[in-house]
């Protein structure tokens, strides 16, 4: 069967995160205030052949650990559908 797996990749929540602060920035230069913060991460789509959606998990997070994410400056999760 194929599962699709999405992988949401953001950065660690005690790393500054460059690409936020420069949104973050520019909303407040459109007078956008309401905004406090801003994280920029990515979400990754993948289409997984596997037997159980638990199978299509353990791919996905394989993927995760060793190309998709840089564990020591970022978290993953991922959704299995």
């Amino acid at each position: 069967m194929i599962y699709t797996a999405q992988i949401k990749v953001m950065p660690l929540k005690d790393l500054l995160d460059p690409q936020g602060k420069a949104v973050l920035g520019g909303l407040q230069n459109l007078g956008v205030a309401a905004v406090s913060d801003v994280r920029i991460g990515k979400n990754i789509d993948l289409q997984i052949e596997a037997a159980s959606p638990e199978q299509a998990h353990g791919i996905a997070s394989e993927a995760a650990k060793k190309l998709l994410a840089n564990p020591v400056m970022e978290m993953y999760e991922i959704i299995i559908n």
